[in-house]
Order: structure tokens, then sequence, then C-alpha cells
């Protein structure tokens, strides 16, 4: 078959195996021995043994441990009452902002990112407590339901994210450089979300009362103390990353026992508890693991193809600018986004993407955060946002009007990845820094 038409063939393929209803792993593995045998001419001998050195090479990846370990982590810490601790912590600061307590969803989600990775479980954790308490107090209800669908996908980016973890181990790219470098974008974009907040407040005072006095610095102290346990857990496993006392994977074991002893210090721990977070986590990583091992031979099966050199080819007859070719993936993720969840996206395009981007002599570091915070857009767009489900959960507003307090965050979020672009150093600064 001609090289030019291979590509053609391939992501017809995906897409029409993948409009079948079909599973997403097993869609990508059929995708790949459709291509390989078809294409290819390969025997099914010789398949199957490509197949099974890759699914053995891939399934025992000492890096994988940190997926089911980040994850238990924080589904322990989910089934605590952390939600409420962070919201009376956050409170006396967040009351010093214009928007005042809006900023709960904010700091609240950011934080809380910092040891859950789960964008679903960070917004669903974070709105259970500050969606009726917000609106118990008069603040408007559009706005603080927003706030906490956007800041809800920090889960997503802010490390220990599960998304990098695994576009780490899909690219061959270091975890740990790839958690240095989620920080400043996740600070960046909650700046720019709270931002939002202050400045709709301040042109509308009506959208958030007054809480009164300043708080006190008797409260100040309060607030620092029940956030303490929080801000060690993270300090606790980010620090061991990055000054290379552990990995990746190690790290993420001591971070379980230290969520097991903050659930134990604050009287919640319980067999149950850790046996319901144990069950959930060995759920979403066999997902998780069985799609990493999926993308794998999709991989091998577009390296035989020669697809992503058809395709750089293709882009370098058509005299495409580097940006242009992120202008274009940055629609095209968009788009993808609103049919498929985040990390099916990372893993089944990824194959095709990281070559072209590689060649076109962008940072595989970059590449990863950028991809992550396109992702990112993909929580808090329809049909099939996760968040929005969540979000309407939540507060039993109707999906058009959950869309419609979410749309303006989903903005913040495409004029963060612009930035991004224009200014990769934002992304780079701190690995960059930890490679001196």
């Amino acid at each position: 078959m001609e090289a030019a038409i291979a590509p053609v063939v391939l992501i017809s393929l995906i897409f029409l195996v993948l409009g079948m209803g079909v599973w997403v792993f097993l869609g990508l593995v059929m995708v790949a021995l459709l291509s390989l045998h078809f294409v290819m001419d390969f025997s099914f001998a010789r398949i199957g043994s490509i197949t099974s050195t890759i699914f053995a090479s891939k399934m025992v990846s000492w890096e994988l441990a940190a997926i089911p370990l980040f994850i238990l982590m924080g589904d322990i810490i989910v089934r605590t009452d952390m939600s409420r601790r962070l919201f009376q912590g956050i409170s006396p600061f967040a009351r010093l902002l214009p928007g005042g307590l809006l900023h709960t969803n904010v700091l609240g989600c950011t934080m809380f990112a910092a040891v859950c990775g789960s964008s679903p479980a960070t917004a669903a954790t974070i709105g259970k407590i500050t969606i009726p308490e917000l609106k118990a107090r008069g603040y408007d209800h559009q706005l603080s339901s927003g706030s906490l669908a956007g800041a809800g996908t920090f889960g997503l980016l802010i490390p220990p994210s599960i998304s990098l973890v695994i576009y780490g181990i899909s690219a061959n790219v270091s975890i740990a450089k790839l958690f240095m470098a989620g920080i400043v974008p996740g600070i960046v974009l909650a700046i720019m979300y709270s931002a939002y907040i202050a400045i709709r407040c301040k042109m509308n005072p009506a959208l958030a009362p007054s809480e009164g006095a300043r708080p006190t610095l008797r409260e100040f102290a309060q607030g620092i103390w029940i956030l303490a346990p929080m801000i060690l857990l993270m300090g606790f496993v980010l620090g061991t990353i990055y000054t290379g006392i552990a990995t990746p994977s190690e790290a993420a074991a001591m971070g379980v026992m230290g969520s097991i002893l903050i659930t134990a210090a604050s009287r919640q721990f319980s067999l149950r508890l850790f046996l319901d977070a144990l069950r959930s986590a060995l759920r979403v990583s066999a997902m998780i693991t069985i799609l990493i091992a999926s993308s794998a031979v999709l991989s091998a099966a577009i390296a035989y193809m020669h697809v992503p050199q058809t395709i750089s080819d293709m882009f370098v007859q058509m005299n495409l600018q580097p940006w242009m070719l992120i202008a274009v993936l940055l629609v095209f993720y968009i788009i993808l986004g609103m049919f498929i969840d985040g990390i099916s996206i990372i893993v089944m395009t990824l194959p095709i993407a990281f070559p072209l981007i590689v060649n076109a002599g962008f940072d595989p570091i970059w590449f990863g955060v950028f991809l992550v915070l396109v992702i990112e857009m993909s929580a808090i767009t329809p049909p099939v946002g996760l968040n929005l489900f969540v979000l309407q959960g939540l507060t039993g507003d109707s999906f058009t009007r959950t869309i419609r307090a979410a749309f303006p965050f989903f903005l913040l979020l495409v004029l963060g990845a612009i930035i991004m672009s224009v200014f990769p150093q934002i992304i780079l600064f701190l690995p960059e820094l930890m490679s001196r």
C-alpha cells in the first residue's frame, strides 16, 4: 500500500471501530492487528509474537506502580472529611479577595489536586461541601458551579497527575520532570480563574455577598493548622521526587502511608474504608494499564507502517510553521475531547502526535504538559465532559445550564493553552532548573 494512503486507512479504522462502541483498549488492538495484517501483510504468527512481547514488557514496567499507588492515595483521602477541612482552612484567606468564598472552589481544587490526580474526584470532593455552602450564603450559583467545573480539571495537571504519569510512560519521558513542569502552569491557571472571579465580582458586587469583618489572626492561624496535614502530605510526596530521594513509584507508596496516617490521626480510618479505596484503585488502575499496553501495540503498528514519518513529510510539503502544527493539534484535541475521555485521548493519539512534535523541534516535556492542559478541556466540553456530569449531579441543574456555567472557564483554559504555547518557559523553567 502506498505510504500516503496508510495514515488515512489507519485513522479511518480507529474512528470506525471506536464509533461502533467497542471498548477503547480493544479498539486500539483491533486497529493495530488489522493494519499489520492487511496493510503490512504480516502473518498472524508474527503479529501474535509482536503483541505478546509488547504486552509482557509494558504490563511489568516499574513506572506503572505509581499509577495504582497515587490513585489509592487519593481514594483514601476522598473518603474522609478532608473537603470540609479544606473549606474551613481556606475560608479566612479567600475572604480577603474580591468574590470572597467563591475562591474556595479554586484554592480547594488546587490543593486537593496535589494529592488526588483525578479530575472528577477533585470536583466531586470539593463540590459536595462548597456548592451547598456557597448557595446557603447567597453567592451567585452560576459562578459558583462554573468555577468548580473549571478548577476541578486541575486534578489532571497538578502533580501527582495520573495523566502526566501515563504520558511519561507512553512517551518515555521523565515523570519527575513532568511533575515539576506541571506546577507553574497549574498555579497560573488558578490565578487566572481567581482573577476572573474577582473581576466579575468587582463589576457586579451582587454576585458575592459581604462576609463582614476581616478575618482575625486567630482565624488565619486556625486555617493554617487545619490545612497543615494536607500541605505536609503534598510537600512530602512531591519533595521526595524533586530532591531525588525517591522515584515517583516510591513516593507514591510513601504517599499512601501518609494518607493512612492522616486518616488515622483524624479517627476516620477503618478496614472498610481501606478496602473500598483499594477496590476502587484496582479497577481504575487495571483500566489504565490495559490502555497503555494497547496503545503500545498501536504504536508498533504505526511505526511499521511509517505513519508518523509520512504525516511529517506531508506537513513539510505543506510548508507549515511549527506554531501551525500546534494550532491544528489544539483544535483537533478540543473536538476529540467532545466525544472521548482524556486518558483515552492520550493513549490513542500519542503514537501519531508525539513523533510529529519531536520532529518539529518541540520539547517533549513541554508537549506533555500542553497535551494534558488541552485534555483538561475535555472534562468540561459536552457531550461527554465528566466534570459536567459531576457538577450536574451536585447542583441538580439542567445539562444546558451546567454547560453555560462552565463555558467561561473553558475559554480560560483555551487562553491558558495559548499562553503556554507563546511562552513555553512557563512550563520548562522548573524542569530546566532541576537539571542544572
